[in-house]
């Protein structure tokens, strides 16, 4: 005789547990909203969350400790992985930091370039943001626009280097090419583009009911909560602070740009939004002016410096010295002064920075990576509870995290 079936109902991704009426709640590690492998564990009574814990780990990749097992241009390609809405920020970062150590002058040219690629890159990633925030809210038209620009965006990264994502453009010493004739004119094309694409966005949210009742007193992260935590970039400018790193500390040709770095004082979902939105129009008069100063610069995009900067191909195909020199950096690797450096820039998201302790030998001895999301996660523990269950992925999606950057 058969038995019947005496399964019983089984929560495989939730747990419940009763504690004095309050329940246990598990949002993600895999929830569309968390933006990667998040697990918050939600304390609620009714629907309103007493204590939230943030928990990291699911997708831990050791970056850090790779670091320590390659030569310096091996590693470059990974720090592409790091965030990949900001790839470009990422070899940048860690570019700058082995330039500073080994004293490599960049030629001119090459800083437009760089400058420019991570302006683009820049405008790609805060259209993923929105893209994504509004459509955890329920704005699908707003995703799908913000894809539509985001697009021709990728279109002229990729023409440039040939990749949309992984983009490994930035090498150090310089860039790998320069732009190919028409590109800039491709450029300002893309510039009119995203100018008309925000106009849309605006009116979709800005005066949109619903909109303003999802971000507006929403995840209010006041001026003493972001300094505390360690805030930067538009999680800190949109809580009063002003401070963006290309204004007070420059790199490349910032401090030769005429542009504003938006700010609000409010600090609410609401602001933050605002605030990505004026970024992305500032990065197109950025773009704009880097097209002029690129036709004034002489045609040189890598550093004249043999002990750490391969030659450019014609040398090395025709010159036997330029030959050897390349030879010995590619299975060697270049050495940097025994020493250590902190170099920090702003990334789409906030202070991106990279420590490198060196021995003087080809890799490095440490070298660690200061990410922003790894501290817009750890404010969760303050910023969620007293809201409620359905604001959370709002909450989430305006602090703008990727998990690749946290789980190092």
């Amino acid at each position: 005789m058969q038995n019947p079936t005496k399964l019983r109902p089984f929560f495989e991704n939730i747990e419940f547990q009763k504690n004095d009426s309050k329940m246990v709640l598990n949002f993600g590690p895999q929830h569309p909203a968390a933006h990667g492998q998040l697990r918050l564990v939600l304390e609620v009574d009714g629907e309103k969350i007493t204590k939230a814990m943030p928990g990291i780990g699911y997708m831990h990749r050791g970056m850090e400790k790779m670091a320590e097992n390659m030569i310096y241009n091996e590693f470059m390609p990974v720090t592409d992985r790091i965030d990949y809405t900001a790839s470009s920020a990422n070899n940048y970062g860690l570019c700058a930091a082995v330039e500073k150590m080994c004293g490599i002058n960049v030629p001119r040219r090459a800083q437009i370039i760089r400058t420019i690629l991570l302006e683009l890159n820049r405008i790609a990633a805060h259209l993923l943001f929105l893209a994504t925030h509004a459509l955890d809210i329920g704005a699908m038209t707003v995703f799908l626009y913000c894809f539509r620009e985001r697009e021709y965006v990728l279109d002229v990264i990729e023409s440039y280097c040939g990749a949309r994502l992984t983009h490994n453009s930035i090498k150090i010493g310089g860039v790998f090419l320069d732009f190919s004739d028409g590109w800039t004119d491709e450029l300002l094309e893309v510039c009119e583009k995203i100018l008309t694409g925000i106009k849309d966005y605006e009116d979709l949210l800005n005066s949109n009911r619903i909109w303003l009742l999802r971000t507006q007193d929403v995840g209010v992260v006041s001026k003493e909560m972001a300094l505390s935590w360690g805030c930067s970039g538009v999680m800190l400018r949109a809580s009063g602070v002003q401070w963006d790193i290309r204004k007070e500390e420059p790199y490349l040709i910032y401090d030769e740009l005429d542009f504003d770095v938006p700010y609000a004082t409010k600090g609410d979902c609401y602001a933050r939004f605002k605030c990505y939105i004026q970024e992305m129009k500032e990065s197109v008069k950025i773009l704009r002016q880097c097209v002029n100063l690129y036709y004034e610069s002489e045609p040189k995009i890598l550093a004249d410096d043999p002990k750490f900067v391969s030659a450019s191909k014609e040398q090395i195909m025709t010159q036997n010295y330029s030959l050897m020199q390349h030879f010995v950096l590619v299975t060697q690797g270049l050495k940097p002064p025994k020493g250590e450096i902190y170099l920090a820039t702003e990334a789409n998201k906030g202070e991106l920075g990279y420590y490198i302790y060196s021995t003087g030998d080809s890799r490095p001895y440490r070298l660690k990576i200061r990410t922003p999301s790894f501290w817009h996660c750890g404010i969760y523990e303050d910023l969620l509870p007293g809201h409620y269950i359905a604001d959370v992925s709002a909450i989430i999606c305006s602090t703008n995290i990727i998990l690749g950057e946290v789980d190092r």
